[in-house]
């Protein structure tokens, strides 16, 4: 599977990837796993947008957000992959892709991720170590995690 990539701030996106994306985060975090919250949560107007479409459907897809936004340093959120592609590699590579942006857009600077506990272990196998306790987000236990770029010699 070779998803086609598209990369944009939010007034670059189309309306048709806009729906699309809301679409798909609504289908998992609201329905899927039940839960009543706020996705639409003014940040989108100042991310960039990373999409994942197989045959035409967005099927994966993060944002982006700068420094002082969500958390002091620049971030990665709201990823999210589609039921039907999960255990494929997808989620990764998104994450892979999203980091690879995040480098060019803020060099050698840390990214914090708001991160669903149960995804630990995955965000861990990508670099990032847990940065707070514990905590309940929309009742869904998290915890923030950061992954700090390696220096090179």
């Amino acid at each position: 599977m070779s998803p086609d990539w598209r990369f944009a701030r939010f007034d670059e996106l189309s309306t048709r990837d806009l729906h699309d994306l809301l679409q798909l985060r609504s289908a998992v975090f609201v329905v899927e796993q039940a839960c009543v919250f706020q996705d639409i949560d003014g940040a989108d107007v100042d991310g960039w947008h990373l999409l994942a479409r197989v045959d035409g459907q967005v099927v994966a897809c993060c944002r982006l957000l700068a420094a002082g936004i969500k958390f002091a340093e620049p971030s990665i959120g709201r990823v999210v992959t589609a039921m039907p592609v999960r255990g494929t590699g997808l989620g990764r590579a998104l994450m892979v892709e999203a980091l690879g942006r995040a480098q060019d857009l803020w060099p050698g600077q840390p990214i914090r991720i708001g991160a669903q506990r149960h995804l630990e272990r995955f965000y861990g196998s990508l670099g990032f170590v847990a940065d707070s306790a514990p905590y309940l987000e929309d009742g869904i236990p998290h915890v923030e995690m950061l992954l700090v770029p390696r220096r090179q010699p």
